[in-house]
Parts: structure tokens; C-alpha cells; sequence
């Protein structure tokens, strides 16, 4: 039964002997550094990158739901990308707009 599973996966059209395997599993990387970058502090954190992170997992998103082989390692390292990015923009905005400057909290 294994053995039939894992000669299913192998020979897969999206499997670990084509690109399509190879090119989202290295993706996981960049997914996995911007998580390790929600220890940053918010006043690092970019917004054109972000932006662009965000963005690209959720148009690459849409985009592997509909090529054909489907890809379910390519959906989610895209929307991973999405949500880690949604994430740092979202501390940077709250950080930037809705925190309480030093000066402002002396004041009161």
C-alpha cells in the first residue's frame, strides 16, 4: 500500500522529478524567513516588500488553483506567502498609524 503511494506521488505530474515539485519547495524559504521576521521590530519592517510578498501569494494563489497539474504544495507556499505578508503589513500599519507615539504619551 506505501509502496503504491509512494510510486503515485513520484510519478505524479507535479512530482519530485519535475519543476513543479522543486520551484515551490524551494519558495517555502521565503515564506519561512518573512515568519522569522515577525520577531523584527515593526520600524523594520518594509512596506514595498511586504506589499510585494502579499501580493504575489495571492495572485500565485488564484493562478495554482487553476494550472493544470494541479499543485497543492504551490497553493499553500502561496498562501503562506499571503498571510505572512498580510501579517507584517498589518503590524507595521497598527505600529505606524494606531500606536501612541513617546511624545504623545508624556503629554498625558
Amino acid at each position: 500500500m506505501a509502496g503504491s503511494k509512494l510510486q503515485a506521488f513520484w510519478n505524479h505530474p507535479a512530482g519530485p522529478k519535475t519543476i513543479h515539485f522543486w520551484a515551490p519547495t524551494f519558495k517555502w524559504g521565503i515564506s519561512l524567513a518573512n515568519a522569522a521576521d515577525f520577531s523584527k521590530p515593526p520600524e523594520q519592517i518594509s512596506y514595498p516588500h511586504q506589499s510585494v510578498v502579499a501580493c504575489s501569494g495571492l495572485i500565485w494563489t488564484r493562478y495554482s488553483t487553476v494550472i493544470i497539474p494541479k499543485n497543492w504544495n504551490l497553493v499553500g507556499v502561496n498562501l503562506t506567502m499571503a498571510g505572512t505578508g498580510l501579517y507584517q503589513l498589518t503590524r507595521k500599519i497598527r505600529h505606524d498609524y494606531f500606536s501612541k507615539t513617546e511624545a504623545e504619551e508624556a503629554k498625558e
